[in-house]
């Protein structure tokens, strides 16, 4: 069953679709139990830099993210075209169930460096891997980590 959907079936001519400006990416965000331990790991494993940290709170800001009384503390690291948004929410959410690779859904971060064998290597013995650097058929070499709250980040070749 196809879900798309042409638009001149939507609007009665293409003039009438709303404008979009050409969007750009700006950053990826992940929620994290323990922000301070959470910055550490991707600017020590990943050497992301700090570029702002805040916090947020009040009424607006707790209706906007539709959790009632929170309030919540980010840090915006970055690096190379990246920028990588940490929160963690005060009060503190449910954790979130552990997620397979093969589920529909939101489920890695994908970070490219410019050699993986080399990056694995370099590792602490507490970062979490889920195999050795593996190659794929079509020649891209892989490895997925989990930072400290379970999240995923597949590094690739660059």
């Amino acid at each position: 069953m196809s879900h798309l959907v042409r638009v001149d079936t939507v609007f009665s001519t293409v003039a009438d679709a709303p404008s979009v400006s050409d969007p750009t990416a700006h950053h990826v965000g992940i929620t994290v139990s323990d922000l301070d331990r959470a910055v550490d790991f991707y600017a020590e494993v990943f050497g992301l830099d700090v570029v702002a940290e805040f916090s947020v709170g009040g009424e607006a800001f707790a209706d906007a993210v539709d959790a009632a009384g929170a309030s919540a503390s980010f840090a915006h690291l970055a690096a190379d075209g990246i920028r990588l948004e940490l929160v963690e929410y005060d009060p503190e959410g449910e954790p979130m169930p552990e997620r397979s690779l093969d589920r529909p859904g939101a489920t890695h971060l994908g970070l490219g460096v410019d050699d993986v064998a080399a990056f694995h290597d370099g590792l602490a013995d507490d970062v979490e891997t889920l195999s050795e650097p593996r190659t794929t058929e079509s020649g891209t070499t892989i490895l997925f980590v989990r930072d400290p709250d379970g999240n995923l980040i597949e590094v690739l070749d660059a």
